[in-house]
C-alpha cells in the first residue's frame, strides 16, 4: 500500500470533484477535481526540472493557492517540501540552500536575479519562479510538462517535509517531518475536532508554518471541505467573512484585535462553530472576553514544529481558558524533572514531553542534537514548561529558556505576568531574566500600557507587593508601545534580553 500523504489526500479529492477546495475573494480558486490535475501538471514541471523522490524543494513565496498546490505535487513525486518565511533574508536563504541542498528552489519573481545568485553560491542546481496570481516560471513549466498521474510510493517513515524552527537559541534546525507524522496528525484533529465536508474555514495564516500549512490545509484536505484563503489577517475582512465560514484558526493576536471590536457579537458568529488559538499562549481574559461577546470559547491547543498538534482543550466539554487542555488520541505526554526525566508529582512544574505518531524524525544532519531532544524511549523534550490541574488539564507556563533563576530561587515569567496583567491600565507585559551581579539574573518586566494610560514602575511595583513572594517581583520594570513579536505571534524575549542586557552592570 503506498502510504504517501498525498494518496490519501487524492483519494479525498477524486471523491469531492466539483465541490470547492480553495477560494479566495478576488473569485479565483479551485475546485477539488480542478486542484488535483493541476498538481498533475505541476508534477510533471518538478520532474522536468530535476526533482527526483527524496529531493528537497525550497520554498520561499508569497500565500497562494499555487503554493498549497506546490506543495501538494512535491508530495505526489515523493520530494520533501521544505517552506521558507518570506522574511528571510538573502543571508538566511543561503544557509538554508547550504544546509537542506534542495533539488530546486522556488522563489517569488522579483527575488529571481537574487535568488540565482544564492542558488549559485550555495550549489542549489535549479531556481523557479512563482508568484501569487498563478505567474511565474513554475506555472509555465506546468503548462507544456508533461502531468504526472502517477503517486510516487512512498513508506509512512519517509521524508514528507523539512521545516526550520526560528532559530533564537542558536543557528536553524531542520525538523524532519514524515508522512505519517503528517498524516496520522491530520485524521486525528479531523476527529477531534469534527470537520466534515461542510466546513469552510477562513485561512489567514501564513503557509510556511505548521499552523497555517499542516494544521489548516492538510486537515482541510483530509476532510474535504474548503477554505476561503486570505493573504493575510484583516480584521475587517474577517467580520466581512464569519457569515460565511464555519471556522477560523488564528493566533492570538487575531483574537484581541476582534475581542476589542465592536462589531463582534453573536449575530455575526451565528454561522461560525469552532474558533481555534494556538502558536502561542492566548491570555485568560480574551478567552473570557470573547465568549462573553459571542458566546463562543475559544478551543486553545498545543503544537510545535517539531510535533505537530500534542494537546487540546475537548470540542465536547470545557474549554478552560489559561490551558491548551488534554493529549490528543495516540498522544502521550509526561511532565518531568528537567534533569532526571522522572515524572514529577501531578500539580508540580516539569519539563514537558511528548510521544506519538506525531513526533517528528530528528533534526536534519544534526543527529547529537536529536539524542538530545528526542529520548531513546520515544520521548521528545519540548523545552515548555508545565503543570497539569486537578481535572486532566496542561497548563504551559512558559519555555525552559525563559526560566528566570534569581537568588537560587526559580521564577516562572508567565506567573508574573498574569499578575502585572491584572493591574488595570496594563495591555500586556513580559518578564526576563537579566544578568545581575548579585543574584545571577534579575527579574525584569517590560509593560505595555493601554492607549491612554498613564503607568510608572511605582505602581506596578506595589501592585505586585503581597501577590508574589519577594524573589518574584520584578527589580525593574520597562515600558514598550509593543512587544517584538515573530510571525506567528510569540513574543521574542530574547529580543528584550539583549535590549536590556546592561539593567544591573
Amino acid at each position: 500500500m503506498n502510504q504517501n500523504l498525498f494518496a490519501t489526500f487524492a483519494r479525498r479529492m477524486r471523491e469531492r470533484g466539483d465541490a470547492d477546495f480553495i477560494t479566495t475573494r478576488e473569485g479565483r480558486g479551485y475546485r477539488h477535481a480542478e486542484a488535483l490535475a493541476t498538481t498533475e501538471r505541476l508534477a510533471g514541471a518538478l520532474v522536468e526540472l530535476g526533482v527526483t523522490p527524496g529531493d528537497r524543494v525550497a520554498v520561499q513565496v508569497d500565500k497562494s493557492a499555487e503554493a498549497i498546490l506546490l506543495y501538494l505535487a512535491t508530495l505526489r513525486v515523493g520530494g520533501v517540501y521544505l517552506p521558507l518565511n518570506t522574511g528571510y533574508t538573502g543571508e538566511e536563504i543561503h544557509y538554508f540552500l547550504t544546509d537542506a541542498e534542495p533539488a530546486l528552489f522556488v522563489c517569488r519573481p522579483g527575488d529571481a536575479e537574487n535568488a540565482r545568485r544564492i542558488a549559485a553560491d550555495s550549489g542549489c542546481p535549479q531556481i523557479a519562479t512563482l508568484g501569487s496570481t498563478a505567474d511565474g516560471s513554475l506555472m509555465e513549466a506546468a503548462e507544456t510538462a508533461t502531468p504526472r498521474d502517477a503517486i510516487v510510493a512512498s513508506d509512512a517513515n519517509d521524508l514528507a517535509a523539512i521545516l526550520y524552527t526560528s532559530g533564537t537559541t542558536g543557528r536553524s534546525k531542520g525538523a524532519m517531518l514524515t508522512h505519517r507524522n503528517l498524516g496520522s496528525n491530520a485524521a486525528t484533529l479531523v476527529e477531534a475536532w469534527h470537520f466534515s465536508e461542510e466546513d469552510r474555514l477562513i485561512h489567514a495564516l501564513p503557509i510556511f508554518h505548521t499552523h497555517g500549512l499542516f494544521v489548516a490545509c492538510n486537515v482541510t484536505l483530509m476532510a474535504g471541505s474548503s477554505m476561503l484563503l486570505l493573504p493575510k489577517f484583516d480584521v475587517d475582512v474577517i467580520f466581512e467573512e464569519m457569515p460565511r465560514g464555519t471556522v477560523l484558526m488564528g493566533v492570538p493576536t487575531f483574537y484581541t484585535r476582534l475581542t476589542a471590536d465592536a462589531r463582534l457579537t453573536p449575530e455575526v458568529t451565528a454561522n461560525m462553530r469552532l474558533f481555534v488559538s494556538g502558536s502561542a499562549p492566548l491570555t485568560a481574559e480574551t478567552h473570557r472576553e470573547f465568549e462573553r461577546k459571542t458566546g463562543h470559547a475559544i478551543l486553545e491547543r498545543y503544537g510545535m514544529t517539531e510535533t505537530n498538534m500534542n494537546l487540546s482543550n475537548p470540542y465536547d466539554g470545557e474549554r478552560r481558558a489559561g490551558t491548551v487542555g488534554m493529549p490528543l488520541p495516540g498522544v502521550e505526554y509526561r511532565i518531568t524533572d528537567r534533569k532526571t526525566h522522572e515524572p514529577v508529582p501531578k500539580g508540580e512544574i516539569g519539563m514537558l514531553e511528548i510521544r506519538g505518531p506525531n513526533v517528528f524524525k530528528g533534526y536534519w544532519r544534526m543527529p547529537e542534537k536529536t539524542r538530545e531532544e528526542l529520548l531513546e524511549d520515544g520521548f521528545f523534550v519540548t523545552g515548555d514548561l508545565a503543570m497539569v490541574d486537578e481535572r486532566g488539564y496542561v497548563h504551559i507556563v512558559g519555555r525552559d529558556k525563559d526560566l528566570v533563576i534569581s537568588g537560587g530561587y526559580n521564577v516562572y515569567p508567565k506567573e508574573v505576568e498574569q499578575v502585572i496583567d491584572e493591574l488595570e491600565g496594563v495591555h500586556e507585559s513580559a518578564v526576563i531574566g537579566l544578568p545581575h551581579p548579585d543574584l545571577g539574573e534579575g527579574v525584569t518586566a517590560v509593560v505595555v500600557p493601554e492607549p491612554g494610560a498613564h503607568l510608572d514602575e511605582a505602581q506596578v511595583l506595589d501592585h505586585l507587593q503581597g501577590q508574589l513572594a519577594k524573589y518574584k517581583q520584578p527589580k525593574r520594570v520597562f515600558f514598550a508601545d509593543s512587544l517584538p513579536r515573530n510571525t506567528m505571534g510569540k513574543v521574542q524575549k530574547n529580543q528584550l534580553r539583549e535590549q536590556y542586557q546592561d539593567t544591573y552592570r
